[in-house]
């Protein structure tokens, strides 16, 4: 039980983090600005993306919202039901449940994502904190699995 709450508090901890960056945005960089934040790395911008990833299937909200939750719900109970094995399992459901959920937050209270990470070395979509947490999550699981697979298990 005390790993399921130290997790918990993960999860409010990160996507805390991811709308207080989205606050922060929002009240300090107008919409469509972009501001230099670590010259020829990463601009910072506000956005407000109405679709998915790379703002494809735009205003779709209540969609993202009806897929949202089963994939949380997926997430949450493979998170409990493998709550003991690897560590690296638990970190990828970790980021996975807190990116979902901050993106989840921005939907179904503003009808938007906040996006604000701009790329400037490559031509990249912009994205947010929770996007970045459900990019690692996703690789450190597929890791994970992958090492699982291979030792047999």
């Amino acid at each position: 039980m005390k790993k399921r709450g130290i997790i918990a508090g993960i999860v409010l901890l990160l996507v805390a983090l991811d709308q207080l960056v989205k606050a922060f945005i929002v009240q300090n960089i107008a919409l469509g600005e972009v501001e230099s934040w670590i010259p020829n790395l990463v601009s910072l911008t506000y956005l407000q993306n109405r679709g998915a990833a790379f703002s494809m299937l735009q205003d779709q909200q209540w969609l993202f919202a009806f897929i949202t939750l089963p994939v949380l719900g997926g997430a949450i109970w493979y998170l409990h039901k493998h709550i003991e094995d690897s560590l690296w399992l638990v970190f990828g459901l970790t980021l996975i449940i807190a990116g979902g959920l901050g993106n989840f937050i921005d939907r179904i209270s503003q009808g938007f994502v906040v996006d604000m990470f701009h790329l400037d070395f490559i031509n990249f979509a912009i994205f947010n904190v929770a996007d970045s947490y459900l990019t690692v999550g996703v690789i450190v699981l597929l890791i994970a699995m992958l090492k699982e697979e291979l030792n047999g298990n």
